[in-house]
């Protein structure tokens, strides 16, 4: 097929435009400190007319150079030199290089420390120094690599049936009808992964609240927490309610659920999910001070607390939170933690169950968290606990203790 010089002009210019816009992600994510998938989210809610092949160029070139940025950018600069705009452009070529997108014989020499780069695993893996050095003192290095090269390729896309609304084969059946293609888990009753990435929120079945975005591994959490139609439960880290609604799924909207958290803007995002959702036994309750907590004691038949956690075992959704966190930053977080699961659990009733839970799976913000709260509270037995290894599961990464109240 000939194509004519304008044609190609054409092509050459869209090419040019879809470059830009990911240097400019890059841009905001590493110059303005801009979350990646905020960043997209808004370039694609202002140029609506792109297509699905420059949407999905646009998210995975970023995702991908983001996953990569510390082995690219040392491959063309000095380690800790400052990051421009200018440099940006240059690792995206680089990138595009890299991966036999574009030919650039300007780039021989950093290809070739590239390669070098590649035989060292904090550049291979593209993790700072004090995050390798901590995941190695938390699991070992041998584990630490396996988990971090999970936690290194890109996230499946994963749906939860809303089996309010109706069962995971009739959606799987809805969804084919429209040549969506998906496989069933056999690990996670509710779940349904999508084959080919596409943008589902445009559905109908999602607008209908048929279905929600949650990993695989998020949608084991809410069944561990063992609740049953007619209970009292307080989940008291909602946020904007992903589990909150598996819980009311689960419960087939009888009994109550108390939605607690410190955002009131992410409970207002909890309500408008849980209408989609056909959910209507769920109060939203923002935590201003303790006495919300202490007008709820000794209520609960279950609580779960979601705590806020590193998001280590998310790594792979939100790759840019590598270049975000610090060692100081965990600290304060496993203060928050404990104080978290220590002050919240007088929620509880005797005789019933919490699950304490984070997706990370650092020993330190899970086991060690659960054995602080256990040794000074001897009215409180663990059941069981879990970690989900991204490496393991295939999906990402979370941590669930289940504790009972005597």
């Amino acid at each position: 097929m000939h194509t004519s010089n304008a044609s190609k002009h054409v092509i050459a210019v869209k090419h040019t435009n879809l470059h830009k816009v990911v240097i400019q992600i890059l841009t905001e994510t590493f110059c303005h400190n801009k979350y990646i998938d905020k960043s997209i989210e808004k370039w694609f809610r202002q140029n609506k007319k792109l297509g699905s092949r420059d949407r999905k160029f646009i998210a995975e070139s970023a995702y991908e150079i983001v996953r990569n940025w510390r082995i690219l950018f040392t491959s063309l600069f000095e380690e800790n030199g400052i990051i421009t705009p200018d440099k940006i452009e240059k690792i995206f070529y680089f990138w595009l290089s890299q991966n036999n997108l574009i030919q650039n014989s300007n780039f021989i020499e950093a290809s070739q420390k590239y390669s070098e780069l590649r035989n060292i695993p904090k550049y291979h893996f593209s993790v700072p120094d004090w995050l390798y050095e901590y995941g190695c003192k938390e699991l070992g290095q041998e584990k630490w690599n396996t988990e971090i090269e999970s936690l290194s390729s890109p996230a499946p896309l994963v749906i939860r049936c809303n089996m309010l609304k109706g069962t995971r084969s009739e959606l799987q059946n809805l969804l084919a009808n429209q040549g969506i293609e998906t496989n069933i888990l056999e690990s996670c009753s509710e779940a349904l992964v999508i084959k080919q990435k596409t943008n589902i929120f445009k559905l109908e079945e999602f607008k209908n609240g048929f279905f929600e975005v949650q990993d695989a591994g998020s949608q084991l959490i809410a069944p561990f927490l063992e609740v049953t139609q007619g209970m009292r439960v307080i989940d008291a880290c909602a946020g904007a309610g992903g589990k909150t609604l598996h819980i009311a799924a689960l419960m087939k909207n009888k009994g109550s659920i108390i939605a607690l958290d410190v955002d009131a803007l992410k409970l207002e995002e909890l309500k408008k999910r849980a209408k989609r959702n056909a959910v209507f036994n769920v109060q939203q309750h923002c935590i201003e001070n303790n006495k919300t907590i202490k007008r709820l004691e000794n209520s609960a038949d279950r609580l779960l607390l979601d705590v806020p956690c590193s998001g280590i075992g998310v790594l792979r959704r939100n790759p840019d939170a590598k270049w975000k966190l610090s060692e100081e930053f965990l600290i304060h977080l496993k203060d928050k933690q404990q104080y978290i699961l220590s002050n919240y659990a007088v929620m509880l009733k005797k005789g019933g169950k919490l699950v304490y839970s984070t997706c990370s799976i650092f020993p330190s913000e899970n086991e060690k968290q659960v054995e602080i709260f256990l040794q000074s509270h001897p009215n409180y037995i663990l059941e069981e606990e879990k970690t989900i290894y991204p490496s393991v599961f295939g999906f990402d990464g979370f941590y669930m203790a289940r504790i009972l109240k005597q």
